[in-house]
């Protein structure tokens, strides 16, 4: 049974995460060769200020 964890920014819409369920469900099934019935997707929504790349926060301004 794959479980997929999905961290994304906050403010995705409940149709663009359920499209994305959908789809990435698709294609488990087709390359794994499981169940759609088996294919669990968690989402976390995370702000911009939980995040950080390259030692900068992505709620920080950015230069330029």
């Amino acid at each position: 049974m794959p479980i997929i964890h999905v961290r994304l920014f906050e403010g995705r819409s409940t149709d663009q995460k359920r499209a994305f369920a959908e789809a990435v469900t698709q294609d488990a099934v087709r390359l794994l060769g499981c169940t759609p019935e088996s294919v669990d997707i968690i989402y976390t929504d995370m702000a911009k200020s939980d995040w950080a790349t390259g030692g900068k926060l992505w709620s920080d301004p950015k230069p330029g």
